[in-house]
């Protein structure tokens, strides 16, 4: 097959992005792929383009219900029957997509692991030739990775059930040890190749800046934003600490936009279409904006606070200079409040299984006063005291996954539909987890603390990538510390 011409018969583009052309040639030969390939290096054509040019049906499993229908559309755009099956659609939705899915329609398939649990799913698949397993966001299968899915882990159990289908696994961020258990876990060990496109960005600048209080935050920043003018992406862990410094840049004059979940829907996808079109717009947001949004000029991309691991950095401040052109990322950096916020909301973002079961216990039994408290009701019956502390939406977002919730469209969007058990509380390995994320908490924080070598190059060796300085980074310019 001539792949080029493949490209320019299918899409809109002359060439290829770098690595795609690797991996679809090795794809084309008949061979596995582990393709680890940064933010906005094009990921999702290579699917489309099997989608386009291999018979039978490519699925695709993504943890990220909330891109599915962008993706899907994105896919329709260029002639390629798709569709997404996940709980934001309604169970007679759901049933339609099955029945056509079955009857052999459809060339491109969205859904996430979770929905391999309902037996009608699969019964649906068993006609159908999977031309093409995907593995979107794969170091989500590795309890050593920073976003583990129980039902990632479960996925070469299904692979086989589908007649051992080519596989392409897709990530921008695992490390040496999360590649190895990738490849075990789908159980492809001697026969899948890892392919890199290279993580090497050189025309980003990485800063750490050591600020004590959101006050001297707030002030560099309005300091950054005046000698950097340009698109930017300000990230927030806290959706309070944005509130707090979107009025503050207000009083100095700077026109922004907002994104983050307490933001109705529609007021979200509004400020969404306007960063995308303005010139040089300026973006407030919680981490999830980003995620499928390909603006390639980003010039500037400021962290409020510490991520929780140098696999969420580098993910996030990827999302700078994609056009090529010299991008600068900064953290405003203060060891001990951003610190004490992850540590938060590593506990937060875990809660315990009697938690879990309680939880679910008052959804199920007390459904007026939830319809008509929501989250706050729950966070009251739950004694909480910290009103930063979000087990409750991490709880329903577990429940969700795991099948025990359902959305509705009720005022409280979910229903109960059976209680927690055992096995999914084990297969959560919520210890282990804790222990992997303080282990990544603490290397990150030590990335930040460091002044002695060049930021770019001891990420890349995280990765597992040979290094080399970077010429930009603050270390680089004599200027850390």
């Amino acid at each position: 097959m001539d792949l080029l011409s493949e490209l320019r018969r299918h899409f809109p583009f002359d060439s290829f992005r770098p690595g795609q052309e690797e991996v679809l040639r090795r794809l084309a030969g008949g061979d596995s792929v582990l393709a680890l390939m940064p933010t906005g290096a094009g990921k999702s054509l290579l699917y489309q383009f099997e989608a386009k040019t291999s018979p039978g049906l490519v699925l695709v499993i993504s943890p990220l219900i909330a891109l599915m229908q962008d993706q899907t559309e994105k896919a329709r755009e260029l002639g390629i029957e798709a569709t997404f099956i996940n709980s934001s659609l309604s169970r007679e939705e759901r049933e339609k997509r099955q029945n056509r899915l079955a009857r052999g329609d459809f060339r491109l398939l969205f859904v996430t692991p979770e929905r391999f649990r309902r037996p009608g799913f699969r019964d649906c698949l068993r006609g159908r030739e999977i031309s093409l397993f995907v593995v979107d966001e794969a170091h989500c299968i590795s309890l050593w990775g920073h976003d583990f899915r129980p039902d990632y882990s479960k996925l070469g159990e299904l692979r086989r059930e589908f007649g051992d289908p080519r596989t392409l696994a897709v990530t921008a961020t695992a490390t040496p040890e999360v590649q190895k258990d990738i490849v075990r876990v789908l159980g492809l060990e001697g026969r899948m190749e890892i392919f890199s496109t290279g993580l090497e960005r050189p025309n980003l600048s990485l800063n750490v800046r050591d600020c004590y209080g959101l006050e001297e935050k707030t002030a560099v920043l309005v300091e950054e934003l005046k000698k950097n003018p340009g698109t930017t992406i300000v990230y927030f862990t806290l959706i309070d600490t944005l509130r707090q410094v979107s009025r503050a840049l207000a009083k100095e004059g700077f026109r922004h936009l907002t994104y983050h979940g307490d933001l109705p829907a529609d007021q979200r996808r509004k400020n969404l279409k306007i960063f995308m079109k303005d010139q040089a717009p300026l973006m407030l947001a919680t981490p999830a904006f980003g995620l499928g949004i390909d603006r390639p000029d980003v010039r500037s991309l400021v962290h409020m606070e510490l991520p929780g691991s140098l696999e969420a950095y580098f993910q996030e401040v990827g999302r700078a200079g994609r056009d090529g052109g010299i991008s600068r990322g900064l953290l405003l950096f203060d060891e001990e409040s951003d610190t004490a916020v992850q540590m938060e909301f590593l506990k937060w973002g875990n809660p315990e299984a009697a938690f879990l079961r309680r939880l679910y216990d008052l959804i199920e039994s007390r459904r007026a006063e939830v319809d008509q408290g929501g989250f706050d009701f729950l966070r009251e019956q739950m004694s909480f005291k910290n009103r930063r502390d979000f087990r409750v939406e991490a709880g329903v977002n577990i429940l969700e996954r795991w099948g025990c919730l359902a959305k509705t469209e009720t005022p409280f969007p979910w229903t109960a539909m059976e209680p927690p058990t055992d096995e999914m509380i084990r297969d959560e390995k919520m210890p282990e987890r804790l222990k992997n994320l303080s282990m990544k908490l603490l290397l990150v924080l030590r990335w930040a603390k460091d002044t002695d070598e060049c930021r770019m190059r001891r990420i890349l060796e995280y990765f597992g990538a040979a290094g080399k300085d970077c010429g930009l980074c603050d270390v680089c310019r004599g200027e850390a510390g």
